[in-house]
């Protein structure tokens, strides 16, 4: 495994839902503090390394998300099965049947959401998708046994989809939890590490937030803290090369780097767009444009902060976001990490001003 790989492994394979996301956070401060000159924190979790350029006065910030999608222990039934809420959209057929790990205060515990044999399902259950609510995890349950006292599971525990990072037959292609958006989170760090000991005619933020499956929480404490003039967010672009479009759309592994440019949240400034497909097509960068109608990204906090801040979303497609596996292209990755340096290196005064004068 080459550094990059490791990364990876290291920080998908990190438990962080929601709100939880302490584990991801040391290992993110751990990073920043090789590449930046300071850390900074604001007060909901989330972390800030600022790497001095030449500029004070013109700041850029790159973000990813820290938290993965997850749940978090609701009730512990009187036989000892643990019923269970979502942090972060979760459609129910790709959670059932599927290994959980439960984060209690005696440590992890491994279990699977429990699901009917298909020789029990009558005609009309085969037709509905089973909604969270009615889900269940077993944790090896049996009579007398009492989960809670045994194994320390109470209600506010956190839950981990169960899932390794794997490098596949292709081994350009990488398999785990989380992509979305640890990925990014490496993206950053990346980013950083190759600016290092470089000149750029700016300050660079490079941040990771909290809380944004469930609201984009933390990307409004990071804007407030960092205080950016133009913000790159980081974030899996949704890949759809599989049945039945296959490789008909534009979103699909292998396309380079995606910029989105629209989501349900956010219009990039278009000057900023613009300016980021012309460094990608004059350094011969792959890409290819996207919109995501329903969902959005830390952008949707960053672009209204204060008087407002040109803010775009970039970031590698990644195949089955939202659920326990997802699949990245290792080309997508580092062409998105081409891409986000080449645009920091180019992001001086004048032209950042250019993005809100005319």
């Amino acid at each position: 495994m080459d550094n990059t790989e490791k990364l990876l492994q290291e920080i998908t394979e990190a438990n962080g839902v929601s709100g939880y996301e302490n584990e991801v956070r040391k290992l993110m401060t751990r990073e920043l503090k090789k590449y930046t000159n300071e850390v900074q924190y604001d007060k909901l979790g989330s972390v800030m390394g600022v790497k001095k350029g030449k500029a004070a006065d013109t700041r850029v910030m790159v973000v990813g998300h820290m938290d993965e999608i997850g749940f978090m222990v609701k009730e512990i039934t009187k036989d000892g099965y643990i019923k269970f809420l979502p942090l972060g959209g979760w459609w129910g057929h790709v959670a059932l049947a599927q290994r959980m790990r439960i984060i209690t205060s005696k440590g992890p515990v491994l279990g699977v959401t429990g699901s009917k044999p298909p020789h029990t399902l009558l005609e009309d259950e085969r037709k509905k998708v089973l909604e969270i609510k009615d889900m269940f995890i077993d944790v090896g349950v049996q009579a007398k046994f009492d989960v809670a006292r045994k194994l320390g599971i109470r209600v506010g525990d956190p839950i981990i989809p169960d899932s390794n990072f794997t490098i596949l037959g292709n081994n350009k292609m990488y398999m785990s939890k989380a992509f979305d958006n640890r990925v990014a989170c490496a993206i950053v760090i990346d980013v950083l590490k190759g600016l290092k000991g470089s000149s750029h005619p700016n300050t660079v933020l490079g941040a990771a937030s909290v809380q944004e499956e469930v609201g984009c929480r933390g990307a409004a404490t990071l804007a407030h803290i960092g205080e950016p003039d133009v913000c790159i967010v980081c974030d899996t672009g949704i890949a759809l090369d599989m049945p039945p479009d296959n490789f008909e759309k534009a979103e699909r592994l292998g396309n380079g780097a995606a910029i989105l440019v629209f989501d349900a949240t956010m219009v990039p400034n278009l000057k900023l767009r613009d300016f980021v497909i012309r460094t990608a097509e004059s350094k011969r960068i792959p890409y290819h444009l996207t919109t995501m109608e329903r969902g959005g990204t830390d952008g949707s906090r960053i672009h209204i902060s204060r008087m407002g801040v040109p803010s775009i979303v970039i970031g590698p497609p990644v195949r089955y976001i939202h659920s326990h596996n997802g699949i990245l292209y290792r080309g997508d990755y580092d062409n998105t990490v081409k891409l986000i340096t080449e645009v920091i290196k180019k992001l001086d005064k004048k032209t950042v001003k250019t993005f809100t004068e005319d």
